[in-house]
């Protein structure tokens, strides 16, 4: 569930849905140079993975028995609204007090803090799908406003394997495929999943702290940390363009802006720019920004946080202070889970 947040502190990351969207070139005058750029982060934002391994109550949450009456309690309400789930704000779909603290509990717990959680206990199997689409709809709204999700302004997508092949990184959303994702962010400030079906490979996510991965970065290759943070990388819009723009942006991975270091990246779109390579579009990427991919890509694996995700659970991270790495699908158990973004009340929801 892709948001932007809104009140402070968080207005910092409001600001920079625009300077890091994959859909928008950088605003120039707020690009600052490496040289500006912290060697070293500290706070709440920077935390390693063996402080987290034995204790989960630092990154797990569980839905009380009463938290979850309110919920459904809340959705029957909304029903005999008439309404439909591109509806759901805040006015429309109300939640309880109790629910409402427990959400900002969380929402500062992602911004300001580790900038990830798991929240477990949604009774998702006992309810049908529009039930757990419309809570988890609600849900997002106490973190942010919620975001469309591409260019048909989907507010739900879901993240399952529907037979596309991996290989049309230009053509297709991985998440649309069996295939495991790199390390990575989306075009948001905060970004949830719903898990509906466990893979056969147990639901597997991987998290990790930008701010410790650059740190890492900083100590251990700072060329690769300088490059990271030159807006000379080449990102495919693959085709999600509006009239008159280009079909790929140039941009930096890490940003610097407000005190605060914020980084968007996927390697898939990066990748993608190969045909326009070949078409005398664009230069390729050089040899040693190639080589910062992969260095980045096996610092956040040897980083990393692994977690299982469960029927019921949603995954909550923020997407500029952490990245994340879904895990992939087998043959024989497909996963599922609904990820969403909300922005316009006539948005249709994907068929998917």
């Amino acid at each position: 569930m892709p948001v932007a947040v809104q009140s402070t502190p968080a207005h910092i990351a409001t600001k920079l849905t625009g300077l890091t969207s994959g859909q928008h070139e950088p605003i120039p005058e707020l690009v600052q140079p490496y040289s500006a750029f912290p060697t070293e982060i500290t706070g709440r934002t920077v935390w390693k993975r063996e402080d987290f391994v034995q204790n989960p109550d630092l990154w797990k949450r569980v839905w009380s028995q009463d938290q979850i009456k309110e919920l459904e309690e809340a959705y029957e309400r909304f029903e005999k609204t008439g309404l439909g789930l591109p509806d759901i704000t805040r006015d429309t779909f109300p939640l309880s007090p109790s629910v409402n603290a427990f959400l900002q509990e969380i929402r500062d717990h992602i911004i300001n803090g580790p900038g990830f959680i798991l929240i477990q206990g949604l009774p998702v199997t006992e309810w049908p799908i529009r039930k757990s689409a419309a809570i988890y709809l609600a849900i997002g709204t106490v973190l942010g406003v919620t975001l469309s999700q591409n260019r048909k302004g989907h507010v739900l997508g879901h993240v399952k394997d529907l037979g596309n092949d991996p290989t049309q990184i230009d053509k297709v959303r991985i998440y649309s495929t069996a295939a495991r994702q790199f390390f990575h962010t989306d075009s948001s400030d905060i970004v949830g999943l719903l898990c509906l079906a466990k893979a056969k490979e147990g639901g597997e996510s991987d998290v990790v702290s930008a701010h410790h991965l650059w740190n890492t970065l900083q100590r251990k290759r700072p060329d690769v940390a300088e490059l990271l943070a030159k807006p000379d990388w080449y990102f495919d819009r693959k085709g999600e363009t509006s009239e008159g723009q280009n079909d790929w942006i140039k941009k930096a991975i890490f940003y610097h802006h407000d005190g605060r270091l914020i980084s968007h990246f996927d390697p898939y779109y990066v990748k993608s720019i190969t045909r326009h390579v070949e078409a005398g579009h664009i230069p390729g990427h050089s040899p040693a920004q190639l080589e910062a991919i992969q260095v980045l890509e096996d610092t956040a694996q040897r980083l990393a946080l692994h977690m299982i995700l469960a029927v019921g659970d949603i995954q909550f991270v923020a997407d500029k202070g952490g990245w994340k790495r879904p895990y992939a699908d087998s043959d024989y158990y497909k996963r599922g889970g609904i990820q969403v973004n909300q922005q316009h009340e006539t948005c249709p929801l994907d068929a998917e």
